[in-house]
């Protein structure tokens, strides 16, 4: 892979994270390599925002920090410009793929075309005619008003389940082991084509749902928040239908090696 154009994006007010971008900057300075920043530093080009990158025919976006970091730069970043997720300053970075002193072998590997460009299955919202941002691990639909328990009606396929419950996660298999987790819900590989429908304190003890990622409509008895993941917040009426859908762009992550589970192996199992 030819790196002519690389994006680098740090975690939010992380000087640890903003260092190691600046000795990854001299290393692709020496390939004569274009870098755009959000973060002012030396040798690079600054930008106002994440979604200034979708137009300079990046050839990789590189990102620093944890899991949050990751999901705002696929979030924003709605085409399929390969990403190098390093863990700096993030916990256990479930969706990273190196450490800071992998960094020099990842280079070495991208410039020689050793690596396999790992994609994901992502999903969007639409209400109402409005289409929000597509999330990578899931969209938590819940109620607004917390002394009345809502009734959520769930559509898929031909099948609709009914339960009063405080909300649901629709969630993919790269969020498989992220909040769907923590209530119950499966852990899926990763390549799976599926979605996990997860209950959020169902009043009769609902299971999650694995379906076919298709349309899901969901409807809410009471007005209600839609979030696209843990960052982002829409709101929808109580009379106007949510739409999930698969996104029509996969997340791609850059991989040093091919292997399922990663994310499975990370939280110990």
């Amino acid at each position: 892979m030819k790196l002519k154009k690389v994006g680098i994006i740090t975690k939010f007010g992380s000087i640890e994270s903003e260092n190691v971008a600046e000795k990854i900057i001299k290393k692709l300075s020496k390939m004569n390599t274009l870098v755009y920043t959000t973060t002012p530093i030396k040798k690079t080009i600054k930008i106002e925002s994440i979604d200034e990158l979708q137009n300079k025919k990046l050839d990789m976006v590189i990102t620093l920090g944890g899991d949050g970091t990751t999901l705002r730069t696929f979030r924003h970043l709605q085409n399929e410009i390969p990403i190098l997720t390093i863990n700096v300053g993030g916990n256990r970075g479930i969706l990273s793929e190196i450490r800071e002193e992998q960094i020099d072998q990842a280079l070495q590997q991208i410039v020689t075309n050793n690596v396999f460009l790992d994609k994901r299955l992502r999903i969007v919202a639409e209400c109402s005619g409005r289409e929000f941002p597509p999330a990578l691990n899931e969209i938590y639909i819940n109620r607004k008003n917390l002394t009345k328990t809502s009734e959520f009606t769930i559509r898929f396929q031909n099948d609709t389940v009914k339960q009063k419950m405080d909300g649901v996660i629709i969630a993919t298999p790269s969020g498989s082991t992220g909040h769907s987790f923590s209530l119950g819900g499966p852990i899926l590989h990763e390549s799976l084509n599926t979605l996990i429908i997860t209950p959020v304190a169902p009043v009769y003890g609902l299971e999650s749902i694995v379906v076919p990622a298709k349309k899901i409509q969901v409807d809410c008895s009471h007005d209600c928040n839609i979030v696209m993941d843990a960052q982002v917040i829409k709101s929808a009426r109580f009379d106007e239908s949510i739409i999930i859908k698969k996104y029509n762009k996969q997340a791609v992550f850059i991989r040093l090696k091919k292997r399922g589970l990663r994310q499975m192996n990370k939280l110990g199992f």
